[in-house]
């Protein structure tokens, strides 16, 4: 799975060959005063048990590793900043609805637990009801990596097959302003989902 943001100049494309990657300025894996979308890697079928993988930059910086040891003992998932340090927790919600997962902070206060809202064999639906702010819709062909995340109708994240060429590798494009690694613990969460 490929999630962007700031993928470089000229609509999307990265820059030149050799460019030094950006850095952020206070949020892992993103970029510093730049407005437009951020892209990064991922592959499919995430985890086996205990596996873990980071998720790239376009350009193959390291930028979020899912930590995947605490799956056999809690049913939890961590995504880590490069430094190793928890961002999110992703866990199998044990509550009367199927489908259910939550992504919370690693003090454990839940940020959104997603739900299936709407399946069928062409266009899947799926919300995630945050704790802050508003619910934020994820839409499209999910168990093929073509969909859409949305807050109050607008397009917040973008994941997809057609920006990469990698075999079981897809992209997240996340746009300027989002929390980069939310909307990554996001889409791990409806691949973790897809696989069950």
């Amino acid at each position: 799975m490929v999630l962007r943001r700031g993928g470089g100049k000229g609509g999307g494309q990265p820059g030149p060959a050799g460019k030094q990657e950006e850095q952020s300025a206070g949020r892992p894996g993103g970029k510093a005063e730049d407005h437009t979308p951020d892209r990064y890697k991922m592959r499919e079928k995430l985890l086996s048990i205990g596996d873990d993988f980071w998720i790239e930059t376009q350009r193959g910086r390291r930028a979020y590793k899912v930590d995947g040891k605490a799956l056999r003992l809690r049913n939890t998932l961590v995504l880590e900043d490069p430094r190793g340090s928890p961002v999110y927790e992703i866990q199998a919600k044990v509550i009367a609805i199927k489908d259910t997962m939550a992504v919370s902070k690693p003090n454990g206060r839940d940020v959104a637990v997603v739900k299936h809202a709407l399946i069928s064999p062409l266009r899947d639906k799926m919300s995630a009801n945050m704790a802050d702010g508003p619910d934020i819709d994820i839409r499209g062909n999910i168990l093929n990596h073509e969909y859409t995340m949305e807050r109050r109708g607008k397009r917040i994240a973008e994941v997809s097959k057609k920006w990469i060429a990698i075999r079981d590798t897809y992209t997240v494009e996340v746009d300027a302003g989002e929390d980069d690694a939310l909307i990554l613990a996001l889409t791990v969460v409806v691949e973790q989902m897809c696989q069950e």
